[in-house]
């Protein structure tokens, strides 16, 4: 089976964070056993991992025998079935500056927790494994509590659903967004079946396939049909009461919804000033709203968002701000005491494939940057510093962006895009 991302992309860029890959100079079973046990428990939702063999901790790339490959794969297979329940990877020998590697896309897993043998020796204990930063330890007592506790507790985004069938989804969607994406998939070569499982968005038995919500959300044109509130809602005001408003509703498939809302603030909300300043060559320019940060934030809300609540994403434009604002509020340890620190680390996640979508079409860098990359956007516009907002029991989340201090004078009730 195809992997879903391609081996230039695992070696070099930074699309897949280094919690999540392994790398692997040589075949050790031990090591790579206990990996992808940890890789499969996926502990802290971010979607599983990828082993790279062949490759040293330095990205130097060493090359597997290609006289071993078949040896190798033949163990993989061993070595899955050790693992309890059995978990199965993706293998792929994959040729990358004319050395051949091994890469396993090792996802979460459907039946966590999952454990494996300590020593591959004879009625060895059995441990189980999760990832602490780039690294795969034995899990203490409280992290064994932890995830025994997610037993059978799939992210939402990566649950079948029983109302779609693999005929909800679109093949056009998947072949631009794989365009756009740059993959390495080669579609001639492959059936419909076969494109979807190697994007894992489908699964069951042959006869009862079933589309995952991810596969829905990105690639059905329908995606309310089969859950709860998949859309964007964009409410402009136009004065301080709320009598005078425009609404807009964005649904459809995942990437469309954020390209075409985004495009509608850009339109309706974003306005441009030009400064020249006496003696300086180059004129100042500022906006009301930094377009980076509206995406950045919106962005966030439709990673973080629980598509099991009915609650859209709500894009508010009052006046003087723009809020935007997602359902439920984060995940501990993040709360309302400690959104607005200068460092906020995320340990767990809500959703753990859309993430890895949106990276691919360039839409998010990776865990932990999101309100770093709001802040900077602000502040090379001149404009304040964000909120992050939620309350004591985390129902919302809030993203509030405040109009650029030089634009407050405009007169209420005048459409943006048109000068005061």
């Amino acid at each position: 089976m195809a992997l879903p991302i391609s081996i230039n992309k695992l070696m070099e860029t930074n699309m897949i964070e280094s919690e999540r890959l392994e790398l692997k100079e040589g075949f050790n079973p031990e090591k790579v056993l206990h990996t992808m046990c940890a890789f499969a428990n996926d502990f802290n939702n971010w979607g599983g991992g990828y082993i790279l063999l062949g490759v040293s901790d330095t990205r130097n790339v060493i090359g597997v025998d290609e006289k071993q490959i078949d040896s190798i794969m033949k163990q993989i297979l061993n070595l899955s079935n050790k693992i309890y329940f059995p978990y199965f990877p993706i293998v792929e020998p994959v040729k990358y500056l004319d050395k051949m590697l091994i890469v396993l896309y090792c996802p979460g897993g459907p039946a966590r927790p999952y454990k494996a043998p300590k020593r591959l020796g004879f009625k060895s204990e059995y441990k189980y494994y999760i990832r602490h930063s780039s690294s795969t330890v034995v899990a203490n007592n409280q992290e064994e509590k932890e995830l025994i506790g997610m037993s059978n507790q799939i992210p939402f985004d990566d649950q079948v659903n029983l109302k779609a069938s693999i005929a909800d989804l679109n093949i056009q969607l998947i072949k631009s967004y794989l365009k756009e994406s740059g993959s390495t998939l080669d579609i001639d070569d492959l059936t419909f079946e076969e494109l979807c499982k190697s994007l894992n968005i489908i699964d069951g038995p042959k006869k009862y396939l079933r589309s995952k919500n991810i596969g829905i959300l990105m690639f059905s044109t329908d995606p309310k049909k089969y859950i709860k509130t998949p859309w964007i809602e964009v409410t402009v005001f136009y004065d301080e009461v709320g009598d005078n408003f425009e609404e807009e509703t964005f649904d459809g498939d995942m990437l469309s919804q954020i390209t075409r809302a985004l495009q509608y603030v850009k339109n309706t909300v974003i306005k441009e000033r030009v400064q020249k300043i006496s003696g300086v060559a180059k004129a100042r320019r500022f906006f009301t709203y930094p377009y980076d940060a509206i995406e950045e934030a919106l962005v966030n809300a439709v990673y973080h968002k629980s598509y099991e609540i009915d609650a859209p994403i709500e894009i508010r434009v009052e006046t003087d701000r723009i809020d935007i604002i997602s359902y439920p509020g984060p995940l501990p340890p993040l709360n309302k005491d400690n959104m607005n620190d200068d460092v906020v680390i995320s340990k767990r996640y809500r959703n753990r494939r859309i993430g890895d979508f949106l990276k691919e079409v360039q839409l998010t860098e990776g865990k932990n940057t999101g309100f770093r990359k709001i802040r900077t956007a602000l502040k090379n516009n001149g404009s304040p510093e964000p909120d992050f907002i939620t309350d004591s029991d985390r129902v919302q989340f809030i993203t509030r962006i405040k109009i650029h201090p030089e634009f407050k004078e405009a007169k209420l009730g005048v459409r943006a895009g048109v000068q005061a």
